[in-house]
């Protein structure tokens, strides 16, 4: 049924939630997981004389390391169960980034935790999962991350 599947993580524990449920899968379906994380850019600075944002390219290349560094640790751990796992680190808009990656490995599912956020939380964060779910055109596994 699954072959592959997306599994977007940002290094928090509430985003690993997910991973026994994408472990579990991937187990009974033999498919391969593809690990991914997405560093957006962080804009340092906007100037009053100039409207176009600065952005920390420092800040950006360490934040891309930190991310190689705990995908490939995720990587070691499911591959010590016997998983084919494959890891990404990708730059951009997170919603985005992530349904372009399910398009380009051929993801069959995207499986994710969500943090849960709901009312006037929602609306100033926003939600990556909500993000996913209106613009996915592949099946969307969300786990409910509690505290």
């Amino acid at each position: 049924m699954y072959k592959t599947i997306l599994v977007p993580l940002d290094g928090s524990p509430r985003a690993e939630m997910i991973l026994p449920h994408a472990l579990s899968l991937a187990l009974k379906y033999q498919a391969r997981l593809v690990l991914i994380e997405v560093v957006e850019p962080l804009v340092a600075m906007v100037t009053p004389y100039d409207m176009v944002p600065y952005v920390d390219q420092n800040a950006v290349e360490q934040a891309v390391e930190e991310a190689k560094n705990y995908l490939a640790s995720k990587e070691g751990e499911m591959r010590g169960e016997g998983i084919e796992t494959k890891v990404l680190v990708e730059n951009g808009p997170i919603v985005s980034a992530i349904l372009e990656a399910a398009e380009r490995e051929g993801a069959d599912l995207i499986a994710m935790a969500s943090h849960g956020r709901t009312g006037l939380a929602r609306v100033f964060y926003g939600s990556v999962a909500a993000g996913i779910l209106q613009k996915a055109d592949r099946p969307l596994l969300l786990v409910r991350a509690q505290d």
